[in-house]
């Protein structure tokens, strides 16, 4: 008789299950994106047991995110996150460059308190480039 873990059916078992089945089963509805783009599980995590002590229990609001969307679910590569970390962390992000640093506009309009829409359209819409999107003195959220 196979000895088992019990913990199947846990949050954090669900995560580890739909990890694995979007990488190895080309009959996921997800497998192009993941499994499809030669994004794998490591050997290590195809123990359930190991993912666990590796990652820790899924703590509650958080869905597991690959750092880097270029490498497969390694421990180093992994981490439990936020639904908007992992929104700012998508493929499908356009990082932008300013003042020596990237990342996506949502998180560059949330630290310069600038308005999300108006910032797209300038710079996505009508090609304005980053520095005059950012500084131009019209962009600041009027204080309530």
């Amino acid at each position: 008789m196979a000895k088992t873990h019990g913990l199947t059916g846990t949050p954090t078992n669900i995560v580890w299950q739909a990890m694995r089945a979007r990488c190895n089963l080309k009959s996921h509805m997800y497998y192009a994106n993941y499994g499809g783009r030669g994004i794998k599980v490591c050997k290590r995590w195809d123990n359930y047991t190991k993912f666990l002590k590796d990652m820790g229990e899924r703590p509650q609001g958080m869905s597991l995110e690959r750092r880097k969307n270029s490498v497969g679910y390694i421990p180093s590569n992994c981490r439990w996150a936020t639904r908007t970390e992992q929104n700012r962390n998508s493929s499908q992000n356009r990082n932008l460059k300013y003042k020596g640093r990237v990342q996506c506009l949502a998180a560059w309009c949330e630290e310069l308190g600038l308005k999300y829409h108006t910032i797209y359209m300038r710079i996505f819409d009508r090609g304005w480039s980053t520095k005059e999107a950012f500084e131009n003195a019209t962009n600041a959220r009027r204080s309530v």
